[in-house]
C-alpha cells in the first residue's frame, strides 16, 4: 500500500492541475509520500514546493478527504488525504515531474489516475468546487519539461 498527500489547485477558468512523473503515463494530483514524521498537510505542503516550485499557505488547505483507490502507475492500493487550496498558483515542472497539465473535472481525459476520475473529481464536481468564473472550461493544457543538452 502506498499513503500520499495530494492537492487540487485550481486556474481562474476552474481546472484543476494534474502532473505527469518522469518515465510514466499516468496524470495524477501534485503530491507525494510523507517523510518520517510529516503529518498529512506538511507533507502536500512540501511535495507542492518540491514538484512546482509554488509556496502554499497552509492555513489556505481545506480537507477534502481520505481516499481509498489504485496508484496509478504502480498498480497497488493506494490511500491519499487530498486537500484543496484557493490560492492561484504558478506551477513549474520540478523534481521527478516530466509534465503538467490543467483540466476540466467534468471531462479530464485520458490518462488519469483512478483517485482522480473515480472519487475526486466527481466530488468536486457535484459540490460545486470548480473556481472559474463561468463553466467555459477550454481543453487541458499541458507544459512539458524541457530537457537542457550541453554540447
Amino acid at each position: 500500500m502506498i499513503e500520499v498527500s495530494a492537492v487540487c489547485l485550481f486556474d481562474d477558468s476552474g481546472r484543476v492541475l494534474t502532473v505527469r512523473k518522469r518515465g510514466t503515463s499516468g496524470w495524477m494530483l501534485v503530491g507525494g509520500k510523507p517523510e518520517v514524521g510529516e503529518t498529512p498537510r506538511q507533507c502536500a505542503i512540501r511535495e507542492v514546493a518540491e514538484e512546482l516550485g509554488v509556496g502554499l499557505d497552509a492555513a489556505r488547505l481545506r480537507d477534502l478527504g481520505t481516499f481509498h483507490s489504485i496508484a496509478v502507475n504502480e498498480g497497488v492500493p493506494l490511500t491519499a488525504h487530498v486537500f484543496i487550496s484557493d490560492e492561484r498558483v504558478s506551477p513549474s515542472v520540478h523534481a521527478e515531474l516530466a509534465a503538467l497539465r490543467w483540466v476540466n473535472p467534468a471531462d479530464p481525459g485520458d490518462g488519469q489516475a483512478p483517485l482522480n476520475t473515480d472519487l475526486v473529481f466527481p466530488l468536486l464536481v457535484s459540490a460545486g468546487e470548480r473556481r472559474g468564473a463561468d463553466d467555459r472550461v477550454g481543453p487541458p493544457a499541458t507544459i512539458e519539461r524541457r530537457s537542457t543538452c550541453h554540447h
